[in-house]
């Protein structure tokens, strides 16, 4: 079983303007002539970890990490003013360009997969190929299946603590009840509801308990723009058009891909990867027997490094 590439640090880091308000943090390591490799992360408003960069080759690939409007090292954080789906797609094509990235391979989980799928089908030349996980559709199903009843039947103790900042006259429209907190004047109440938030998704997201997960999502920089990012963009159907990735997929009929899907996929169930891989049949769809949502779970990071390499065979047969 594969595992991920000794740790690297950057070789430049980035700080790029995208408007009057935000701010992206983006970082380039790995070989500056290798493989462009850009990873796009999860929530949204997830952010970079220093983990995503040993997922590649350091040799052969030049790997970029860049946290979207808000997250991670962005600024200003947790901010929900200009976000929004079409604004991520901009901000990804503004980093191709400041770099000089002539195309490049999109290395996304989660709602990584998401916004992922969303600019190959906005600017299929410019996409090399796609490495996906945990793929969310963010259709109205998918919202209601981690966020009101669904995964709650899975996980009834992880989401009586979920529950437990709203009223109980508030709990038939939970994401609501949530937004109302999260944007709160009231700091204290926006970050306790933020880590409630923010907890049931870590404890949801791996098949063992992994309390090092549950701790990086109750984190309060970590917390507090995963939170109020997701939650504004599930209050506003994530931005986009009913069924519009499923609808939009014959544009990625050119486009190489891997779909990694863990099978007890709690947050993002399995039949996202499944009508993906209908609606997308070039794609190579491996159902991970032994894993659930996270990325750094043993069997999906040995799919994700032999992925990422197929990918790169695939679409630069001259690379290695």
């Amino acid at each position: 079983m594969l595992t991920l590439y000794p740790e690297i640090q950057p070789y430049a880091r980035h700080h790029l303007a995208v408007d009057d308000v935000h701010e992206l943090y983006l970082e380039e390591s790995g070989n500056p002539d290798g493989t462009p490799v850009l990873v796009v992360h999860g929530g949204p408003g997830g952010g970079c970890e220093d983990y995503h960069r040993r997922f590649f080759d350091a040799e052969r690939f030049r790997i970029i990490l860049l946290d979207q409007r808000g997250a991670g090292r962005s600024t200003p954080l947790a901010e929900l003013k200009g976000n929004c789906t079409a604004n991520l797609v901009a901000d990804i094509e503004t980093v191709r360009q400041f770099l000089g990235v002539d195309r490049w391979i999109l290395f996304g989980g989660s709602w990584g997969s998401t916004l992922s799928l969303v600019y190959a089908q906005t600017h299929p030349e410019k996409v090399l190929g796609l490495v996906l996980r945990g793929i969310f559709l963010s259709r109205p199903r998918d919202i209601q299946w981690f966020y009101q009843e669904g995964a709650s039947r899975v996980f009834p103790d992880y989401w009586k603590a979920f529950q437990a900042p709203v009223p109980e006259a508030e709990r038939n429209d939970m994401v609501s009840a949530y937004y109302r907190r999260l944007t709160s004047s009231n700091e204290l109440e926006q970050i306790q509801a933020a880590k409630a938030w923010s907890v049931w998704e870590g404890r949801c997201a791996t098949l063992e308990p992994n309390p090092a997960v549950v701790e990086h999502f109750g984190h309060p920089h970590v917390a507090i723009a995963l939170a109020r990012i997701e939650c504004h963009y599930f209050m506003n159907h994530s931005f986009l058009e009913p069924d519009q990735i499923i609808r939009n997929a014959p544009k990625l009929a050119q486009i190489p891909g891997i779909i990694v899907h863990g099978r007890y996929d709690m947050v993002c169930p399995l039949d996202n990867a499944i009508a993906l891989s209908a609606a997308w049949p070039q794609a190579e769809l491996q159902i991970i027997r032994d894993a659930g949502h996270s990325a750094s779970e043993p069997a999906i990071v040995d799919a994700l490094v032999r992925g990422v390499e197929q990918i790169a065979a695939k679409s630069m047969p001259s690379a290695g």
